[in-house]
Order: C-alpha cells, then structure tokens, then sequence
C-alpha cells in the first residue's frame, strides 16, 4: 500500500502563504527577466524550499499499544541529551527529580505526542528568549510550554516544550483537567526546538545520551511501582 504523505495542521498556513509567494515571485521573474537561465534557476530554488518546508510539516501516522501504564513513551523525535538526576523547582518545588531531554533538530517530526495516558494537572505558557535548544539554560530561559501530567497509578511527570534558536511559536492542545492518551498529540513547536521529560526518582531510565528517538514509539523509561 502507498503512503501519502501527510501534512500537519499546524502548518497549512504557512505552506499556503509560502507557496502564494513562490508562485508570485516566479511569475515576476519569468515576464521580467528576459534570461530564461535565471527563471529555471528561481522555479527550482522555489520547488526545493517548498519541499523542504512541506517535509518539516510531515505528520506521520503513529500508534504503540502498551499493558503497562507506567511506561514513558517518547514525545518526540530526535537524540537524548540529557539523563541526569536534577531538581524541578517550576511545579514540584524543588522535588528530586530524573531529567530526559530529547533534542529535535529541523529535520526531526515536530509533533509532540503525550509521553503516559492520564489527567492533565497543570498548563503554562512561558515567553522567552531563543537561544539554540542544545543549551542547558534554555530549559529555563527560552521560550517554554509546560506540561504535568497524572497517570492513573498517581505518578506525576513534567514534560516542558522548549523553543530554540529558529523556533518563534510553541503550539500546545493540553489543558487542565484534560483526560489525556498517548497516541494523541500534546501540541506542535515549530522548527529546531527541545523537550524536557521530569520524571519520579527511582524510574528506571531505558535511553542514553546521543540516542534517537521515535516520538509515540520509544520507550524512555518505566515509573517506579510506588508513588
């Protein structure tokens, strides 16, 4: 069966005001320019730079199934590079915590799914600065979309969208007291960005520093069978 390619709601917009000015500038090229080297030129920068931006929109289809709740499942696309013990200070008041971070370059899927099925407890919205997303203080100092969620064994995680240096829009569906699933999409950030997972201490951490992943495919880690 053939895959169609599918576009990412978040990026209908942009795809059509770009290819309304790829369109007009060929136009303007092709009856001001008697050099007909120099359209072929402009028609084939415009059909890669479409491409491009048509990949980066990509919205795979995507579905794990799991009999455990207390898996993490990735939330995203890219390569670890963090997994460290840490404090969390925004919502769990400096609480011991495992941090993950996954690092989604432009060529990486830019969905985020929801990484555990459960409650939305908390949703905040942070405007910031957009230094490169690699960077340990752009958890915090970047631009910022936070996300706790509650799984049905009463583990709570912290998952934060981070912008990065090309980034300027985090998109985020969740909201408090939403019943949330993986295999649904968490929100959207739009092009080089980051994702921090918080995890309960004592989780056990299935991914190392420079591996990729899958998001809605990956296992990151299992929570502990305590709360």
């Amino acid at each position: 069966m053939k895959r169609r390619l599918k576009v990412h709601k978040e990026g209908y917009a942009i795809l059509f005001s770009l290819l309304t000015l790829l369109v007009v500038t060929n136009v303007i090229v092709f009856i001001e320019t008697p050099n007909r080297v120099l359209s072929v030129i402009c028609m084939v920068i415009s059909i890669l730079t479409f491409s491009f931006f048509l990949y980066f929109f990509r919205n795979p289809t995507r579905e794990v199934e799991i009999d455990d709740e207390n898996l993490v499942i990735a939330p995203a696309d890219g390569h670890i590079v963090v997994t460290e013990p840490t404090e969390e200070w925004e919502y769990f008041e400096g609480k011991k915590m495992i941090q993950v971070s996954i690092f989604m370059s432009v060529f990486s899927v830019h969905a985020n799914w929801y990484p555990i099925s459960g409650i939305v407890r908390y949703v905040r919205h942070y405007n910031g600065r957009h230094m490169a997303a690699f960077l340990p203080k752009s958890s915090h100092e970047n631009e910022r979309s936070t996300v706790v969620i509650e799984n049905e064994n009463g583990h709570k995680i912290l998952m934060r969208q981070i912008a990065g240096a090309l980034a300027r829009r985090i998109v985020t569906y969740s909201a408090p007291n939403h019943k949330c699933n993986i295999n649904e999409h968490l929100g959207f950030i739009k092009f080089g960005s980051r994702v921090d997972l918080f995890l309960p201490e004592g989780s056990e951490i299935f991914v190392e520093i420079g591996e990729a992943t899958r998001g809605n495919e990956t296992i990151i880690a299992r929570l502990p069978d305590n709360v």
